[in-house]
């Protein structure tokens, strides 16, 4: 059954000198999950260490403002549309001077789902989603963009992705089989329905599937509706109601700013290929 809730309904602890960490995704709120997501909130002049464990894989997905990431002898200025990999066993610093909210997501035993990556432990990368390719569905105006693929990041212990649904538009009826998934809604308001039951989300909503749920989702008439979407493994197989709507993904040759992007992507069915980043 899915998990849905709000980030508001979440305490926060203190991380850090001005850093407030919220616990989304938790053993405790998903039972059985390999993903593990915090939330969290610098104040302006807030400081944090992040410590990533020598088995997990982790990243981290700018919200809003600015930090400045510090590692191994590197200083790096992360906007809103920037997601960075965390190399396993090594630490990083973040600071804001404005005040800044991120996202950290782990999978803590990346090993069980990724079997190259403890001989093969990805490295540190930097990417910004606004200049990766923009994929249009060919069934109407929803618009997708990677943020995470084994060949970004170097491991198939997760995929990510931004998706972008303009007012009005819905995917059809679909699951996935060989991996769970989770959505971080960024912007606006609709309507998911996990197993066919209708629940409302919003700016800030969580939603976790486990295996093999059957789900879809539609944006509100008036509303674009725009969220985060992580798989883990991020090899999976996409199972359609009817096959007849399985969504083909267009290259557009732009990026989010309308220029040319930095990589070509192919045409993509968003099937049993949906893990590969083509």
């Amino acid at each position: 059954m899915a998990t849905i809730f709000n980030e508001s309904t979440v305490g926060g602890e203190v991380a850090g000198a001005g850093a407030l960490r919220q616990p989304l995704l938790t053993p405790q709120r998903v039972p059985g999950s390999t993903i593990r997501l915090d939330r969290i909130a610098l104040a302006p002049g807030g400081r944090l260490m992040l410590d990533v464990p020598a088995a997990s894989a982790a990243w981290l997905q700018m919200l809003t403002g600015v930090v400045n990431l510090e590692r191994a002898g590197e200083s790096h200025a992360l906007g809103d549309s920037h997601i960075v990999f965390l190399p396993p066993g090594r630490s990083a610093g973040v600071a804001s001077a404005q005040g800044a909210v991120f996202l950290y997501g782990e999978i803590p035993d990346a090993a069980s789902i990724d079997p190259d990556f403890a001989t093969q432990p990805p490295g540190f990368h930097l990417a910004d989603w606004s200049r990766e390719p923009v994929l249009s569905s060919q069934h109407d105006a929803r618009r997708r963009v990677y943020l995470v693929t084994p060949k970004l990041f170097g491991t198939k212990a997760i995929k990510g992705e931004m998706i972008f649904y303009p007012p009005g538009t819905a995917a059809a009826n679909h699951h996935h089989e060989g991996a769970e998934h989770f959505m971080y809604v960024t912007r606006g308001r609709g309507t998911v329905f996990p197993n066919g039951q209708p629940h409302r989300v919003r700016t800030g909503d969580v939603i976790h599937y486990a295996d093999r749920e059957p789900h879809y989702l539609a944006a509100d008439p008036d509303d674009e509706l725009v969220f985060a979407e992580f798989f883990a493994p991020g090899e999976c197989l996409t199972v359609w109601a009817d096959d007849n709507v399985a969504c083909t993904w267009l290259p557009t040759g732009r990026d989010m700013r309308g220029q040319v992007p930095v990589r070509e992507i192919k045409a993509h069915r968003h099937g049993a290929a949906s893990a590969q980043d083509v």
